[in-house]
């Protein structure tokens, strides 16, 4: 039996090097069958796929069963997919219905790590510099280390990524070639295992052992991968490894023997002593290059900056392995040239044998998602390009980046872009477009009701008039949605439901990733009736027991007001039988009039096929699953 730490359970392995070490099958397990629009979307997708087409599109309607569609997609297709949503809270989602959908299939969380991110940056009209501050959240870098530990072990592997998936993250091949191979029986002493265990990251603790840790007692190593809980036990005797073993993890008790293990390295950036060595002579030839150039140009103060902050960083990197903000460096320690592709988690998924992508890539809310890495690559060197004119960093740390959009292209496997909105990029690459409109359920397009933000005949604003229609939804035992335009209108108002002795919660950006995903569970589960968001409660959150959505201020034109947002922001009520949505506003705008119109024409699909075949719509009844 054959362990491999990166892995979330003991499995048994059989295989050599050069090919998978699992061979499973995607085998979808679902008490549904696929019905309404599905059956011709998959069959659709399915054929496009085959023929090779590159892109292809679904327009699915909210509550259609995109995700549904796609796992029968796969299941069908047999390769390893990438499924990217355009926020972790989506992400979160899909991870969760994918793991159900696939319970003996490996299924995978990768997004962001950060609970808080403040990138470095310097600001020239104040002459403000602002140094780097994160806040690692390490479930989710645990998470993320399961997922590139399956991508190069297995081929039955789905991983839900946020954009994050497009930063730079270390050769696949390295971080590969840094694994551990243990067996029962191996020659091996003490101080070699330590050193092997310490120069691909591990960091040595006698006390409590965490993830990325190892203890040693006597000739006993006790080991925590950075993928998972599970302490494994290496005991030599006599520079033989003599037993290896998981342990109960506070008894400390052996759960179970192991004939073999493997571990992966606690980075994904692995580097050797070569490496480094390499990578400081290079910094050290760029460094006196710029301070030519920086003194030529008279920028003095910019040359002794640069000159101090990078000597002070090659002594740490030196002394240490490492220093703060090491990723700038990353060119060099990667051995790259100027401008060439950071390696991303793109780089972790199989190839052809012509060395083109050999999976499928699912992007999940494509208005949304494709802007964002279109995006992300012009930001980031924006930023960097100040902080390198102004001596803060070397030029080389431009090369620490997101991929480009041309080389995310190059980079992904065959694409289906799954929206009820698509945006005019997907409309224009796609080969294939398939609609599914007609929901299985028979649930229609929520009602769509306009009401003044305030009635002067009644004396009554939006918000008396939002906490009315909250007040019947709850007594249905239904939940209630309600979306503002910024981030202190969600809390000020949260404030004020809460005096009134309303049961509310507020989410939005600046919720952490993992705090959001029990809110949406709470809510569910009624520990409170009303939500308020502002644009994390638009695409794909599947909430079933909400059958009210109020849009304050709907007649505010603009991104968060426009004819996709609105149809999204609708789409919330779209999967409960009593779903309705009051667009407060004053007058009818442009993006109102064209969402009422599109949610009209669906819902006149919808009612056309339930008469057809004599369906009575129901509402959707959702199992409510915990985050693991």
């Amino acid at each position: 039996m054959e362990v491999i730490i990166g892995i979330d359970s003991i499995h048994p392995y059989v295989t050599k090097r050069g090919g998978f070490v699992c061979m499973e099958k995607f085998k979808l397990k679902s008490q549904f069958k696929p019905a309404g629009s599905q059956p011709e979307a998959i069959d659709g997708l399915v054929k496009g796929l085959k023929k090779g087409l590159g892109y292809q599109t679904l327009l699915g309607v909210t509550g259609s069963g995109k995700t549904f569609t796609m796992a029968n997609v796969i299941e069908k297709i047999q390769k390893p997919t990438l499924v990217i949503a355009p926020n972790k809270t989506l992400a979160a989602q899909l991870y969760q219905e994918y793991k159900a959908f696939f319970p003996e299939n490996k299924v995978c969380y990768f997004v962001s790590y950060y609970d808080y991110y403040q990138p470095e940056a310097y600001i020239p009209v104040t002459d403000t510099y602002i140094d780097k501050e994160a806040m690692i959240n390490e479930e989710i870098d645990r998470f993320r280390h399961l997922a590139t530990s399956a991508l190069l072990t297995r081929r039955d592997v789905i991983v839900v990524a946020s954009v994050s998936c497009i930063y730079n993250l270390g050769l696949p091949e390295r971080y590969f070639e840094s694994i551990i191979k243990l067996n029962v029986g191996q020659l091996i002493t003490r101080g070699d295992l330590i050193k092997q265990l310490i120069r691909i990251g591990f960091t040595r603790n006698n006390t409590v052992v965490k993830r990325g840790q190892f203890r040693v007692r006597g000739d006993v190593f006790e080991i925590i991968a950075a993928s998972e809980e599970l302490i494994y036990r290496v005991e030599i005797k006599d520079q033989k490894i003599i037993g290896l073993a998981v342990l109960e993890k506070t008894t400390r008790t052996i759960k179970e023997e192991l004939n073999d293990l493997i571990i992966f390295p606690p980075k994904h950036f692995v580097t050797s002593i070569p490496d480094r060595e390499r990578a400081i002579k290079d910094i050290k030839e760029e460094l006196k290059e710029r301070l030519k150039y920086l003194e030529k140009n008279g920028l003095l103060l910019e040359a002794e900056r640069l000159e101090r902050r990078t000597k002070y960083d090659l002594e740490m990197i030196k002394t240490l392995g490492f220093c703060h903000g090491i990723e700038n460096y990353s060119r060099h320690l990667a051995g790259k040239l100027p401008g060439e592709p950071p390696d991303t988690l793109l780089e972790y998924f199989p190839k052809d044998k012509d060395g083109k992508p050999d999976f499928l890539t699912v992007i999940d809310e494509s208005h949304i998602a494709v802007p964002q890495i279109s995006g992300m690559y012009a930001g980031d060197q924006a930023r960097k390009k100040v902080l390198a004119e102004h001596g803060w960093r070397l030029p080389s740390a431009l090369d620490n980046r997101p991929l480009n959009f041309k080389e995310f292209k190059e980079r992904i496997g065959q694409t289906i872009f799954t929206s009820a909105t698509p945006g005019i990029f997907e409309k224009e690459v796609s080969d294939k477009v398939v609609e599914q409109i007609v929901r299985p359920t028979g649930l229609t397009d929520p009602r769509i009701e306009i009401r003044p933000v305030f009635d002067k005949e009644k004396n009554r604003s939006q918000i008396d008039d939002v906490m009315a229609e909250a007040i019947i939804a709850a007594s249905k035992d239904e939940r209630t949605l309600i979306v503002t335009l910024t981030k202190k209108m969600a809390e000020e108002l949260n404030d004020f439901l809460k005096e009134k002795g309303f049961k509310s919660a507020y989410m939005h950006s600046d919720t952490k990733t993992i705090d959001r995903t029990k809110i949406l569970a709470d809510f569910r589960k009624k520990e409170f009736d009303i939500l308020i968001g502002i644009n994390l409660l638009r695409e794909g959150l599947d909430l079933p027991e909400v059958s009210l959505v109020a849009i304050l201020d709907a007649d505010s034109e603009g991104f968060l007001r426009s004819e996709t947002s609105l149809i999204q922001t609708m789409g919330r009520a779209a999967r409960n039988v009593e779903g309705k949505v009051i667009l407060y506003a004053d007058k009818i705008t442009g993006s109102m009039k064209r969402a009422i119109d599109e949610c009209e024409r669906r819902r006149e699909i919808q009612l056309e096929y339930n008469k057809k075949y004599k369906i009575t719509p129901k509402s959707i009844k959702k199992e409510i699953r915990e985050f693991d």
